[in-house]
């Protein structure tokens, strides 16, 4: 606001002056001079506050330039992930050992000095137990890692300018600006990406950010990507390159998920969800250190504790499922055979397997149970040695053991590949789809927000399999 808006706003408080009274006028051109006065109190250098400001001006120089902005906001939010995935490795091994090696046998052993029924002892213990100790063993470390990262970002002021680095990309397809704090909430947990969608004002523009959240690839599938890119991707490649080789097919995946949020956000603006994308005055606040201790108390309160524990609650039921598809017989097969049998000629089609898409079944309450029901479901069907029994998931420490179950089973590159990018392109998780549902309160729009990744996922992955059968 200038000197000649104020005037011009002044002038017209005047003629309305004898319409309305002297208290209006009054009011009125206290307000207008106090946002005057706080307005040359922020732009106005003074020389108590001179070398902050210059500090802050000279840092957000660099870090929402042209040249800059993109690779350090790339460079951080890799950062945090790499943090996130490396420091998640010790805590998820420590409460592997302790839910999985030593509470889950102590379990079935009580079980059966108590009288339990084979059936029982298995369907409490190696269905429902085991999947909530999945769960919380790889589920909970890395929130527990990337929540805080992220506050802490967000309370220095950092996530303000990646905001409005990513505001005109976000234009461009229709959607707000704001979406992008959105998707990379996304990267820790779709759930809570969704949760904070609440930023945007506009509802047509929320409803976009909360349907295209789940093509950020969230914490539960970097570990299916990386195991993936290390047995398959790095195997093609002189042994020297395996690591950067799995490195950059796992990043590619997730670069890939940003532009199909573009995409889809583009397609929905123009069709379904027409408007006019809203503008919006983004204020970058001081930098300022973080409250460390209230952040970490409020991610962990606020975010980490709450997701997990609708996981839990999800993951709960389908460790029951899986137990019983996998016990229970008609003929001289289970259920779940007769199902891999059924699913197999579609399977083939994508390039995956019965297999794949039974697990990807099962396993919508968490994606931290695909791999472990993948293998589990893989010993069965091919009778392979390995694993411990029908319905009981595992997963191996040795990936070169983990490679043989999984080549056993049929699976080649082209089976990789297109898993990778099915772990990218399905249905959202359980936890995910109740979240959308409780804050849309739509179910017309929870169904389409769970169907739309898979559809995607059954193009991409046919035209891949087709594609690599003719040229490959």
């Amino acid at each position: 606001m200038n000197t000649k808006n104020i005037d011009e706003i002044i002038a017209l408080s005047e003629e309305l002056r004898w319409e309305i009274g002297d208290d209006f006028h009054d009011n009125l051109a206290e307000s207008i001079y106090a946002d005057a006065s706080k307005i040359v109190e922020d732009t106005v250098i003074k020389d108590n506050k001179k070398s902050n400001f210059r500090l802050d001006a000279k840092i957000d120089k660099i870090v929402t330039s042209r040249i800059w902005g993109f690779p350090i906001m790339l460079f951080i939010l890799g950062a945090v992930l790499w943090l996130t995935i490396i420091g998640a490795n010790y805590p998820s091994s420590m409460l592997a050992t302790i839910l999985l090696d030593n509470i889950h046998p102590f379990l079935k052993s009580t079980g059966t000095n108590l009288g339990f029924p084979w059936w029982l002892n298995g369907f409490l213990f190696d269905g429902v137990y085991l999947a909530v100790a999945w769960v919380i063993a790889v589920m909970l470390p890395p929130m527990a890692i990337f929540f805080p990262l992220f506050t802490l970002l967000e309370d220095f002021g950092y996530l303000p300018r990646v905001a409005f680095n990513m505001d005109n990309l976000f234009k461009k397809s229709g959607a707000h600006g704001k979406q992008a704090l959105t998707m990379s909430m996304g990267f820790g947990c779709n759930a809570a990406g969704v949760v904070a969608t609440r930023i945007i004002d506009s509802p047509r523009e929320r409803l976009i950010a909360i349907i295209t959240n789940n093509f950020s690839l969230c914490n539960g599938r970097w570990p299916t990507q990386i195991l993936l890119a290390t047995i398959f991707i790095g195997a093609v490649v002189p042994e020297s390159y395996s690591s950067l080789a799995s490195l950059l097919a796992v990043i590619g995946i997730a670069i890939l998920g940003i532009a199909f949020m573009f995409f889809f956000s583009w397609a929905l603006s123009k069709t379904v969800l027409k408007g006019e994308v809203s503008t919006f005055n983004l204020e970058l606040p001081p930098y300022r250190p973080p409250v460390f201790w209230k952040t970490i108390y409020t991610s962990l309160i606020d975010r980490t504790m709450i997701v997990l524990w609708r996981a839990i609650v999800f993951a709960a039921p389908a460790g029951a499922v899986i137990w019983l598809i996998s016990n229970i017989t008609i003929g001289d097969l289970s259920l779940a055979s007769w199902a891999i049998n059924y699913l197999d000629g579609f399977g083939f089609l994508l390039g995956l397997n019965g297999v794949i898409l039974l697990a990807y079944v099962v396993a919508i309450p968490a994606n931290e149970i695909v791999i472990p029901t993948i293998l589990m479901l893989t010993v069965m069907v091919t009778g392979i040695a390995g694993g411990v029994g029908n319905g009981v998931m595992f997963e191996l420490d040795s990936v070169t053991a983990t490679a043989d179950i999984l080549k056993a089973g049929g699976w080649t590159l082209l089976t990789a590949i297109n898993v990778m990018l099915f772990s990218l392109l399905h249905n959202p998780c359980s936890t995910t789809i109740y979240t959308i549902y409780k804050e849309t309160n739509s179910v017309k729009w929870t169904v389409v927000a769970s169907i739309l990744p898979v559809i995607a996922g059954f193009i991409v992955t046919f035209l891949v399999a087709q594609i690599w059968r003719i040229f490959i």
